[in-house]
């Protein structure tokens, strides 16, 4: 089965990732072709707002850390591309262990995107890590802020519904410097889904939710690895 650039496997629902382009893929053609629905029930997707740990001093010191860097950066020009995962991503995947064991992080092909703003073409990426097969994250790169966080959700629901063979939940991280969206599948015979809402490193103490739920999702992994 082909949808664009992607083609799928009917058996084993393999994806070749390496073809696809950010434009070729939707929500409504996840919907159409694997019976992806969005979870109406409120209990689906707890994770990010229930049971979360409690974070240290010297952790809320890290991320004020972050946040100041942050500032300093947009304040003075665009956040250039590689600062989203250098200065932002890569404290909060330290911070939330994830560079310990057990947990490994391998790298996923960059996905290109594009946009038309104005007559000008706008050109960015989507660089997709995995952890443990069940962490998907996508970081949005881009000299423009013209790309939404949101950008990333088909891509991010594509990988974790082709790439990972499992009845645990599986999550997703989407990342584009100044906000972060947390995505839930469940696969079921139905598949399932659901997301928060955009968490804002410009708003009061939502950098601290961001890791905390990293930090639960990790245990989470760690438990029923």
């Amino acid at each position: 089965m082909r949808i664009g650039n992607w083609e799928l496997g009917i058996g084993n629902i393999a994806i070749m990732v390496e073809t696809a382009q950010a434009k070729d893929i939707s929500l409504e053609e996840l919907q159409e072709h694997f019976g992806l629905k969005l979870a109406k029930n409120p209990g689906f997707f707890t994770e990010w707002i229930e049971k979360l740990p409690s974070l240290t001093n010297e952790e809320k010191y890290a991320l004020d850390r972050v946040k100041s860097n942050y500032f300093n950066l947009v304040n003075r020009r665009p956040l250039l591309e590689e600062s989203v995962k250098m200065v932002i991503l890569s404290p909060l995947l330290d911070l939330a262990g994830f560079y310990q064991a057990p947990f490994s992080i391998k790298t996923e092909t960059s996905i290109e995107i594009a946009a038309e703003d104005e007559g000008l073409i706008i050109r960015g990426k989507i660089d997709v890590l995995v952890l443990h097969n069940r962490l998907w994250i996508l970081v949005i790169e881009s000299k423009s802020t013209k790309f939404d966080v949101m950008e990333a959700l088909p891509q991010a629901l594509a990988y974790m519904l082709t790439h990972t063979q499992t009845d645990k939940p599986i999550f997703g991280f989407l990342v584009n410097g100044r906000e972060f969206v947390f995505v839930k599948l469940q696969r079921t015979a139905t598949p399932l889904y659901n997301r928060s809402y955009a968490l804002s490193i410009e708003r009061d103490n939502e950098l601290y939710q961001v890791l905390a739920v990293l930090k639960h999702i990790g245990q989470l992994i760690e438990k029923e690895h």
